[in-house]
């Protein structure tokens, strides 16, 4: 074991391997001393105290000990909690900077800083060690042969986002070795690149990769675990249960490799990442890494009660982003991820909690701000899930410049409209066109709207259209968590069924959810799964389900395979196409030679609607004009862009509806192109002129496109 410890240096903060030997650095502001301690292969422990303390950087160097050595520290401060401070040298903790971690944490009365024997359970101090059990920190070699790899800087307008987790999405696919399936090289195998290849993906949104605490007591009392992994305990070291080999470090390595691979395809990597909080939970949580290194620095305590925390999240805590090292800690693991990792943007979950500088959310808070003008971020996709748990924490619409968001508002929107709620004619017609009732007063484009139907959190499109209520028992909670409101409707059979009227309704209504979701202005996202189908037996809150329920189904029947190549098609058609990808917003202006704007909007008759008619509750059906020669903004080398024009007829009604050309166009030749009543794309189509009408069948679609 190693004595030799040198002063070593301030920064950087973490491990780090010059070669020669390995620097350790930790910051703690309120501790009285930290040892750093050394674990050989029979994990045998050697601490060793860091005498040297720096801007409340406690820090040393080995020589001769690199890549391999496994460590953790243990740091020494007032047990206090009721003025926030949990310091309790006989739990290791893990290094909030360590770029990997050996293995997952065990549930067990030792991780805990409080005994839970005592009346008040939090208070009372532990005097049990947990080093045999808890992972150890590793030192890594951060080299790595990438080549003329780079960051891909897809443009915005030209993106489609594929969201998915890493094991899921490969667990079960056939084509992947056994081996390499639910892993980073799995997820790097030419079978699954392949896939989204062929479905048009330009970016995969992975849900958290950075390592997280998978199996939290509630949980595994249930023999469940932490599926989607939305607790971190660590912001840089990518999580070691999606690694193949199992070898020290080598997730890190894994990690590079597919992002060399999505990269080499043409496949952005974006990271779904929780700044907002860590698994160490409220006051009865484990101590794990933060809580221990200086709880009253990196968590927002009450104010007059720091024995508790602040919770805007749900899950028991908040960082704070108040505190100028937590910020630190944040803009580190996001420089990282974007120069040593190669990812190429990242969606922030329940970013509204970063936003926090007092109670209610800054949209100019300090994060944001340092985040504007990092030069590493300035060219990296950044999205904002716009909510949090907390007052006044929806933000749809209210992230600054730069930021794009999730909408939830065309979420809501588009499924209501779908499923026939009144009311809601005029305010689809706005997400179609990117949402500019949220995004332009602020000068922000299209492109500042994620639109999406589903996403992990709640159900598949499979069973959007399947269920109305929600069925998550098998998460043993008696079906009490999860969204209950869905804005789902199940055509009128709950969950599965052998009717052949239901099961095409299903399958036109899956079609109209793809089809407005590719052919709106904005950027699309699509769930892991959709474009094939897969369900979760109505299950909308499957964080828990490590198993079939989560994972995807490759065993394709027939209907599933119409689906995935009307999905391909459809993807297709929108790289095609840029009158449905515009950079800048519609304009409504004059087009010469056609009389009528860059869009109109038209009643089925072919009618120009009227702002009244905007107002009718129970209108449900309507006419879109694109025109092809009405986008104004040009192409990267100035070039005019034109393209070609589309009529798209929608009809949410419950009655098929006959729809005439509108005035002025009906001289035209037209081909209809989409009929979402068919499961695949019209080739060729129908041409229609003049004053023929198109059927369009009940809760259909109908696209056209012009030819003459």
């Amino acid at each position: 074991m190693y004595v030799n410890l040198w002063p070593g240096n301030v920064y950087p903060l973490g491990a780090t391997w010059d070669g020669k030997g390995t620097n350790f650095a930790l910051f703690s502001e309120n501790a009285t001393g930290v040892e750093l301690c050394l674990f050989d292969d029979d994990s045998d422990e050697l601490r060793l105290s860091l005498k040297e303390k720096n801007n409340f950087v406690w820090h040393g160097y080995l020589p001769g000990v690199g890549p391999g050595q496994r460590y953790g520290f243990r740091v020494h401060g007032p047990w206090a909690p009721e003025v926030g401070h949990r310091f309790n040298p006989n739990k290791l903790l893990i290094d909030p900077y360590a770029k990997a971690i050996d293995s997952e944490i065990c549930n067990d009365a030792a991780i805990f800083g409080y005994s839970w024997d005592a009346a008040e359970k939090d208070l009372a101090f532990c005097e049990l060690d947990d080093a045999k059990i808890m992972p150890k920190c590793v030192v890594i070699d951060e080299s790595f042969d990438w080549g003329d790899d780079k960051l891909l800087r897809t443009p915005w307008h030209e993106t489609i986002i594929y969201e998915t987790h890493v094991k899921g999405f490969t667990k079960l696919h056939p084509d992947v070795p056994e081996e390499l399936r639910g892993t980073y090289a799995g997820l790097a195998h030419p079978a699954a690149i392949q896939h989204l290849l062929q479905l048009g993906i330009t970016a995969v949104e992975l849900m958290p990769v950075h390592h997280f605490l998978s199996r939290p007591g509630h949980l595994e009392s249930k023999g469940l675990t932490n599926y989607w992994g939305y607790d971190s305990i660590n912001y840089f070291a990518p999580y070691s249960g999606y690694s193949a080999s199992g070898t020290l470090g080598q997730q890190a390595i894994e990690f590079k490799q597919m992002v060399k691979a999505l990269h080499f395809a043409g496949i952005e990597v974006i990271l779904d990442v929780v700044y907002n909080h860590t698994g160490e939970g409220n006051h009865l949580g484990p101590t794990l890494s933060l809580r221990g290194v200086d709880n009253a620095v990196y968590y927002r305590l009450v104010d007059d009660n720091p024995r508790y925390y602040m919770d805007f999240t749900g899950c028991g805590n908040s960082l704070n982003v108040r505190h100028a090292q937590v910020l630190k800690l944040i803009m580190d693991s996001l420089r990282y991820w974007v120069t040593q990792m190669h990812v190429d943007g990242f969606r922030f979950d329940l970013a509204s909690a970063l936003a926090r500088e007092l109670y209610e959310v800054d949209n100019l808070s300090a994060f944001f701000d340092i985040i504007h003008q990092d030069p590493i971020l300035a060219d990296v996709k950044l999205i904002a899930e716009p909510w949090d748990l907390g007052e006044g924490g929806y933000q749809v619409g209210n992230f600054p410049l730069r930021w794009s968001e999730w909408n939830g508002r065309y979420r809501d929107t588009v499924r209501d409209f779908w499923r026939g709620v009144d009311d809601s004619l005029g305010q689809f017609a706005y997400c179609f066109t990117g949402s500019p009732d949220l995004y332009q007063a602020n000068g922000r484009n299209p492109n500042a709207s994620i639109n999406f139907i589903t996403a992990h959190d709640g159900f598949t499109l499979n069973d959007l259209v399947s269920y109305n209520q929600k069925h998550n028992e098998a998460n043993g909670e008696e079906n009490r968590d999860g969204e209950s409101h869905n804005r789902s409707w199940n055509c009128d059979a709950e969950g599965e069924t052998d009717s052949p009227e239901v099961l095409r309704l299903r399958e036109r209504q899956r079609r109209n959810f793809l089809t407005t979701l590719m052919l709106s202005q904005g950027i699309p996202m699509l769930l892991e799964g959709d474009e094939i189908g897969c369900s979760q037996k109505g299950n909308n809150n499957a964080y828990c389900q490590d198993n079939e329920i989560s994972w995807r189904n490759w065993d394709l029947q027939k209907a599933n395979m119409e689906l995935l190549d009307f999905t391909r098609e459809l993807i297709n058609f929108r790289h095609q196409h840029p009158v449905f990808r515009r950079r800048k917003w519609f304009q409504g202006r004059p087009i010469r030679g056609f009389g009528i704007s860059d869009i109109g909007w038209f009643n089925a008759d072919g009618s120009e609607m009227t702002e009244r008619q905007w107002l009718i509750s129970y209108a449900k059906v309507m006419e879109i004009f694109l025109n092809g020669e009405g986008i104004v903004t040009p192409g990267t080398q100035g070039e005019r862009i034109i393209d070609e024009s589309f009529l798209l007829f929608f009809n949410a009604h419950y009655e098929m509806i006959e729809f005439a050309l509108p005035y002025g166009l009906n001289q035209r030749g037209w081909e209809i192109v989409i009929d979402t009543n068919e499961p695949r794309f019209l080739h060729p189509g129908k041409w229609v002129s003049g004053s023929q009408t198109v059927p369009v069948t009940e809760r259909s679609l109908v696209v056209l496109r012009l030819i003459t």
